[in-house]
Protein backbone atom coordinates (compact mmCIF):
# COMPACT_ATOMS: atom_id res chain seq x y z
CA UNK A 1 0.00 0.00 0.00
CA UNK A 2 1.31 3.58 -0.75
CA UNK A 3 2.88 5.59 2.29
CA UNK A 4 0.19 8.32 1.69
CA UNK A 5 -2.75 6.59 3.23
CA UNK A 6 -6.50 8.12 4.53
CA UNK A 7 -8.06 6.68 7.56
CA UNK A 8 -12.18 5.65 5.99
CA UNK A 9 -13.47 3.67 8.97
CA UNK A 10 -12.71 1.25 11.65
CA UNK A 11 -14.85 -1.68 12.42
CA UNK A 12 -16.93 -1.63 15.69
CA UNK A 13 -17.75 -4.81 15.87
CA UNK A 14 -19.82 -7.82 14.46
CA UNK A 15 -23.35 -7.11 13.38
CA UNK A 16 -25.70 -9.82 13.14
CA UNK A 17 -25.16 -13.70 12.21
CA UNK A 18 -24.44 -13.90 9.09
CA UNK A 19 -20.59 -12.00 9.34
CA UNK A 20 -21.29 -8.43 8.60
CA UNK A 21 -19.64 -5.71 10.49
CA UNK A 22 -20.75 -2.75 12.24
CA UNK A 23 -18.26 0.40 10.60
CA UNK A 24 -17.69 3.77 12.22
CA UNK A 25 -16.72 6.06 8.99
CA UNK A 26 -14.73 9.27 8.77
CA UNK A 27 -16.18 9.81 5.07
CA UNK A 28 -17.85 12.65 4.60
CA UNK A 29 -21.19 10.52 3.54
CA UNK A 30 -21.00 7.37 5.51
CA UNK A 31 -22.17 5.22 3.16
CA UNK A 32 -18.98 6.35 0.76
CA UNK A 33 -16.53 3.93 2.57
CA UNK A 34 -17.24 1.27 0.19
CA UNK A 35 -16.68 3.37 -2.82
CA UNK A 36 -12.95 3.19 -3.01
CA UNK A 37 -12.45 -0.34 -3.88
CA UNK A 38 -10.58 -2.63 -0.83
CA UNK A 39 -9.54 -1.27 2.05
CA UNK A 40 -6.42 -2.15 3.74
CA UNK A 41 -5.18 -2.30 7.89
CA UNK A 42 -2.73 0.21 8.78
CA UNK A 43 -0.08 -1.99 8.01
CA UNK A 44 -1.66 -2.55 4.44
CA UNK A 45 -0.95 -6.57 4.82
CA UNK A 46 -4.74 -7.37 5.03
CA UNK A 47 -7.27 -6.52 2.16
CA UNK A 48 -10.82 -5.86 2.98
CA UNK A 49 -13.21 -5.73 -0.16
CA UNK A 50 -16.59 -3.74 1.67
CA UNK A 51 -20.06 -3.62 0.78
CA UNK A 52 -22.02 -1.22 2.28
CA UNK A 53 -25.75 -2.66 3.31
CA UNK A 54 -26.94 0.11 4.98
CA UNK A 55 -26.58 3.46 7.06
CA UNK A 56 -27.65 3.43 10.47
CA UNK A 57 -27.55 5.70 13.39
CA UNK A 58 -24.48 3.75 14.44
CA UNK A 59 -22.45 3.40 11.48
CA UNK A 60 -22.42 1.77 8.57
CA UNK A 61 -23.59 -1.70 8.82
CA UNK A 62 -21.51 -3.52 5.97
CA UNK A 63 -20.02 -7.13 4.71
CA UNK A 64 -16.63 -7.88 4.24
CA UNK A 65 -15.45 -10.12 1.37
CA UNK A 66 -15.02 -13.76 2.86
CA UNK A 67 -16.59 -12.93 6.64
CA UNK A 68 -19.35 -15.58 6.43
CA UNK A 69 -20.29 -15.66 10.28
CA UNK A 70 -20.31 -13.92 13.37
CA UNK A 71 -17.04 -15.19 14.48
CA UNK A 72 -15.10 -13.99 12.11
CA UNK A 73 -17.13 -10.55 12.27
CA UNK A 74 -15.88 -10.55 15.83
CA UNK A 75 -12.57 -11.17 15.07
CA UNK A 76 -12.08 -7.98 13.04
CA UNK A 77 -13.47 -5.75 15.96
CA UNK A 78 -10.64 -2.65 16.55
CA UNK A 79 -9.61 -2.88 12.50
CA UNK A 80 -8.41 0.51 10.75
CA UNK A 81 -9.69 0.76 7.22
CA UNK A 82 -7.33 2.48 5.32
CA UNK A 83 -7.37 3.49 1.21
CA UNK A 84 -4.45 4.95 -0.82
CA UNK A 85 -4.63 8.72 -1.19
CA UNK A 86 -4.32 8.38 -4.36
CA UNK A 87 -7.42 6.62 -5.06
CA UNK A 88 -9.56 9.61 -3.42
CA UNK A 89 -11.45 12.37 -5.65
CA UNK A 90 -9.57 15.46 -5.62
CA UNK A 91 -10.82 17.70 -2.88
CA UNK A 92 -12.75 21.40 -3.75
CA UNK A 93 -10.80 24.67 -3.27
CA UNK A 94 -10.16 25.43 0.04
CA UNK A 95 -10.77 21.81 1.39
CA UNK A 96 -7.88 19.69 2.22
CA UNK A 97 -7.57 16.21 3.21
CA UNK A 98 -5.85 15.66 6.79
CA UNK A 99 -3.06 13.47 5.63
CA UNK A 100 -2.29 16.28 3.22
CA UNK A 101 -1.55 18.77 5.77
CA UNK A 102 0.40 16.46 8.04
CA UNK A 103 4.27 17.40 7.61
CA UNK A 104 3.88 20.65 5.67
CA UNK A 105 6.31 23.12 7.20
CA UNK A 106 4.37 26.36 8.97
CA UNK A 107 5.67 29.52 8.08
CA UNK A 108 4.75 32.97 8.93
CA UNK A 109 4.04 35.62 6.58
CA UNK A 110 7.97 37.28 6.40
CA UNK A 111 8.74 33.47 5.62
CA UNK A 112 10.80 32.43 9.00
CA UNK A 113 10.13 28.99 9.81
CA UNK A 114 7.66 28.35 13.11
CA UNK A 115 7.55 24.48 12.51
CA UNK A 116 5.93 21.27 11.23
CA UNK A 117 2.11 20.18 11.10
CA UNK A 118 1.85 17.08 13.09
CA UNK A 119 -1.43 16.19 13.48
CA UNK A 120 -4.57 18.05 12.79
CA UNK A 121 -7.35 18.12 15.76
CA UNK A 122 -11.24 18.65 15.82
CA UNK A 123 -12.82 18.92 19.77
CA UNK A 124 -16.09 20.07 17.84
CA UNK A 125 -15.80 23.58 17.79
CA UNK A 126 -13.61 23.78 14.53
CA UNK A 127 -10.28 22.31 12.91
CA UNK A 128 -6.96 23.24 14.55
CA UNK A 129 -3.63 22.43 13.24
CA UNK A 130 -1.18 20.83 15.69
CA UNK A 131 2.52 22.75 14.94
CA UNK A 132 5.55 21.11 16.69
CA UNK A 133 7.20 24.12 16.76
CA UNK A 134 11.13 24.96 15.15
CA UNK A 135 13.65 24.61 17.62
CA UNK A 136 11.19 23.62 20.46
CA UNK A 137 9.36 19.88 21.86
CA UNK A 138 6.61 22.31 22.59
CA UNK A 139 3.48 22.72 20.12
CA UNK A 140 0.72 25.36 19.28
CA UNK A 141 -2.97 24.56 18.34
CA UNK A 142 -3.41 26.97 15.46
CA UNK A 143 -7.74 27.91 14.29
CA UNK A 144 -7.60 26.24 11.12
CA UNK A 145 -9.16 29.53 9.44
CA UNK A 146 -8.55 31.74 7.06
CA UNK A 147 -7.12 34.53 9.71
CA UNK A 148 -4.58 32.32 11.06
CA UNK A 149 -3.52 30.14 8.23
CA UNK A 150 -4.63 32.63 5.28
CA UNK A 151 -2.12 30.11 3.18
CA UNK A 152 -1.84 26.48 2.19
CA UNK A 153 0.37 25.49 -0.53
CA UNK A 154 0.31 21.84 -0.52
CA UNK A 155 2.53 21.26 -3.58
CA UNK A 156 5.42 23.73 -1.89
CA UNK A 157 5.14 21.37 1.27
CA UNK A 158 4.11 24.62 3.26
CA UNK A 159 1.10 26.78 4.82
CA UNK A 160 1.84 30.37 6.20
CA UNK A 161 0.63 30.63 9.99
CA UNK A 162 -0.12 33.76 11.86
CA UNK A 163 0.42 32.41 15.30
CA UNK A 164 -2.37 33.85 17.78
CA UNK A 165 -1.13 36.45 20.19
CA UNK A 166 0.15 35.10 23.33
CA UNK A 167 -0.95 37.08 26.69
CA UNK A 168 1.48 38.20 28.85
CA UNK A 169 0.47 35.99 32.44
CA UNK A 170 1.39 39.52 34.25
CA UNK A 171 -1.48 41.33 32.15
CA UNK A 172 -4.63 38.67 33.50
CA UNK A 173 -6.45 39.87 35.46
CA UNK A 174 -6.85 38.67 39.25
CA UNK A 175 -9.22 36.39 40.93
CA UNK A 176 -8.31 37.56 44.35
Amino acid sequence: MSQRKILLGQIAGAHGIKGDVLIKTYTGAPGDVGAYGPLADEEGRRSFAVQVRRVTQNGVVAGIKGVTDRTAAEALKGVQLYVARERLPLPRDDEYYHADLVGLAAMDPEGAAIGTVVAVRNHGAGDLLEIALAASRDTELVPFTQAFVPEVRIGEGIIIVRLPELTDKSDAPDDG
